[in-house]
Order: C-alpha cells, then structure tokens, then sequence
C-alpha cells in the first residue's frame, strides 16, 4: 500500500489519501517546501501547472499583482471544494515544481 493509494472519501466525495490524514499538518510541509523553493522561481515556472494548480498555486503563495497569501480553506472556499481537496492539489503542484527545478540543476 502506497501513502497516496486512495482509503475513502471526504463528505464532499473527495478522495482522501493516507498521506492526507497523517502526521503533519499540510501547512506544515508547504512551509518546507518553501524554504527551499523562491517564490520568483515558482512564478517563473508557473506554465508546467494545470489551470486548477496555477489558481491554488498562485492564491496560496499571493503571486498575483498585489496578491496576499491566502490559506487553504480560503481557497477552498473560492473555488468551491474542500480543503482537504486543495491540500492535494496543492502538493501535487509543488511536487512539478520541485521535480522542474531539480531538472534543472542537472
């Protein structure tokens, strides 16, 4: 069994993983990750997202013109879904990201 192999649904019909429920809280390993990756370089690599990971992406790290951080139940709450949902496609967006810049430093 893999920590993302789906284990049921959120109450919204969402699949929920077991990475989702353990250990750490999302914000948690967002902070992580941003440590270690510029907000320029993720705004500058924005084009290897999908529309619906650019528009979390970029809500949650304030990339628009003036923007402000948001949180994950804001976002939710924008786009209609539930947190646990943005929570997932947040880290996958991060996960491109990351895998993009460690390409790069090849």
């Amino acid at each position: 069994m893999s920590l993302h192999d789906p284990i049921g649904t959120d109450k919204e019909g969402n699949e929920i993983t077991l990475i989702d429920i353990l250990g750490t809280e999302a914000d948690d390993v967002v902070d992580k990750v941003q440590l270690k990756i510029e907000k320029s370089k993720i705004y500058r690599n924005l084009e290897i997202l999908d529309d619906r990971e650019k528009e979390v992406v970029v809500g949650r790290f304030g990339l628009e013109l003036g923007g402000e951080e948001r949180t994950q139940r804001e976002i939710a709450k924008e786009l209609g879904i539930s947190r646990s949902y943005v929570s997932r496609i947040e880290k996958r967006a991060l996960m491109k990201l990351y895998h993009e810049f460690y390409k790069a430093k090849r």
